[in-house]
């Protein structure tokens, strides 16, 4: 009897563990950016080649951190695509400035655009961590992983009904389709237009990802709160997701 009592007393731990909010930790406060750079023709390995061999370590040098560096499974998508953190928007400016009056980047630009210019144009997404994120950890897994980039457009006036759904349903959810949480972000924009939520995932493999969230999909359980939590309209109005490899100096792999 005693044995039993003692299982029954685990299994209850564990149900805890199992129900209990993910990540309640508070966010660290620091700015996030996401740079998408699109190279000019024909120059896609030179501008990844470059961030090899200075850019990541004059950013270190001014004060920015590395988060992770991708480019897109889809081999026709000629992107890089990073995330560099700061401790906020005034030490943005300030690295980013003194990055580039520096001498030694000005060499670099100069030695690696001497047969023309490397970038054809860049996007730049601002964000901050959510609540829902767990804390954002640099490392190396091996095996190697491939990472997914997931941006959410609620549906006006909905993001809150949609960050409560992450937490109280979608998180747990993932966990259970053998997803890994990478970071969970909410943008900051500047022309007053709601925010979107932002996200990354970790994956065994692309067809492992895509695989998880074909489950994921027709859990019940995720069938049940996605149509209560719609049932007052749909939360989301545009969902984009691309597939990432990191590449060998990325600090996330």
């Amino acid at each position: 009897m005693r044995h039993l009592y003692s299982l029954i007393a685990i299994l209850l731990v564990v149900n805890s563990f199992a129900v209990a909010k993910p990540y309640p930790g508070k966010p660290s406060g620091k700015l996030y950016e996401i740079r998408i750079y699109y190279p000019t023709p024909g120059k896609y390995a030179e501008i990844v080649d470059r961030f090899r061999q200075y850019t990541t370590k004059l950013f270190a040098k001014h004060g920015m951190e590395n988060i992770g560096y991708w480019t897109p499974t889809d081999t026709a998508r000629k992107e890089l695509i990073y995330i560099l953190a700061y401790p906020d928007r005034e030490a943005r400016e300030a690295s980013w400035q003194a990055f580039i009056n520096d001498p030694d980047w000005k060499a670099v630009v100069a030695k690696t655009e001497a047969n023309g210019k490397l970038i054809d144009h860049i996007d730049q997404i601002f964000m901050m961590e959510s609540q829902l994120s767990p804390t954002i950890k640099t490392g190396v897994k091996n095996p190697e992983r491939t990472f997914e980039l997931r941006t959410y457009t609620a549906t006006r006036g909905k993001l809150t009904n949609l960050l409560a759904r992450f937490r109280d349903h979608t998180i747990n959810l993932f966990s259970k389709h053998g997803m890994t949480h990478v970071g969970y972000w909410i943008t900051t924009e500047a022309n007053g237009t709601q925010p979107k939520l932002i996200y990354m995932l970790a994956h065994p493999s692309e067809a492992e990802g895509k695989k998880h969230f074909d489950a994921f999909r027709n859990d019940p359980d995720w069938i049940k709160a996605r149509d209560a939590s719609e049932a007052n309209g749909k939360l989301t109005e545009k969902v984009e997701s691309v597939y990432l490899k990191p590449t060998d100096y990325s600090m996330i792999k």
